[in-house]
């Protein structure tokens, strides 16, 4: 199977064409780590340390829209995953605002910065994560019950989500009686399961064969129909798929192209 591209996309989507809204925005956004810090603890606190410190991003001004799939490219060390983490409201900038859904998560509390998260953000990682010990339709369920929605709500949600991605039949499945590509697509139905706006992906083909991975990009092709899409990646077959790539070099917006043609 050949996944889509941009242009194939674009031909599909011309004739139900929405309009563009702006999901995520970063305005100057920069990020420091000292060396040896944990890059995924939020509320980081720089404090007088003398170690080391890692400019991790460097004035970042970016908007993701709505209908379209971001990609984000360069070499390991470039700051895709920190962009990541940042446009999901996972980490807060050390310089710079960023806005998701119209709101700021660094004027939030812990609790409300979680919750914008959870209903406005789906992640997809590409170890999957999902817990061993629950089948597939209580690993896509798994987001609904932070946000407090009844058993019987979830079980519905979860499981039109699994049918949706062609898994119907292994709603009690757990993830070691699935394929890798099977797990791949419980994961982007649990990302999907709050119906968020934006959906972020880090190298979500990274673990797949060829045609395994063709799959996944349809399934996120499809995806982006009616929300924003924001895919980093190293693989040229993942890139292609995005309307727009994003080359991020030390920190930096180094290229922002359209690929559609």
């Amino acid at each position: 199977m050949t996944p889509r591209t941009a242009s194939d996309r674009k031909a599909v989507l011309d004739d139900t064409e929405v309009p563009s809204t702006v999901v995520a925005r970063t305005d100057a956004v920069s990020m420091t780590y000292t060396r040896g810090e944990d890059p995924g603890r939020l509320g980081r606190t720089l404090g007088r340390s003398k170690a080391p410190r890692v400019q991790a991003l460097s004035d970042v001004s970016l908007e993701i829209h709505s209908g379209a799939i971001t990609g984000l490219a360069g070499p390991s060390g470039s700051g895709k995953s920190t962009l990541l983490h940042i446009l999901a409201g996972l980490e807060l900038p050390t310089a710079g605002r960023v806005l998701l859904d119209g709101r700021d998560p660094a004027a939030l509390s812990t609790r409300a910065r979680t919750k914008l998260r959870l209903e406005t953000v789906g992640i997809v990682f590409q170890h999957f994560h999902l817990l061993a010990s629950l089948s597939a339709r209580a690993n896509v369920a798994l987001p609904l019950v932070e946000l407090g929605v009844s058993r019987r709500e979830r079980k519905r949600r979860a499981t039109e989500l699994l049918e949706h991605v062609g898994l119907g039949d292994r709603v009690t499945h757990r993830p070691g009686e699935l394929s890798g590509g099977e797990q791949q697509r419980v994961a982007i139905a649990r990302a999907l399961v709050t119906d968020p706006a934006l959906v972020i992906a880090d190298e979500p083909t990274g673990e797949l064969d060829t045609e395994t991975g063709a799959q996944i990009l349809e399934a996120f092709a499809d995806v982006a129909t009616d929300r924003a899409v924001v895919v980093a990646s190293h693989d040229q077959q993942t890139l292609d798929v995005a309307d727009r790539v994003v080359q991020l070099h030390d920190g930096e917006i180094a290229a922002d192209s359209n690929n559609e043609s």
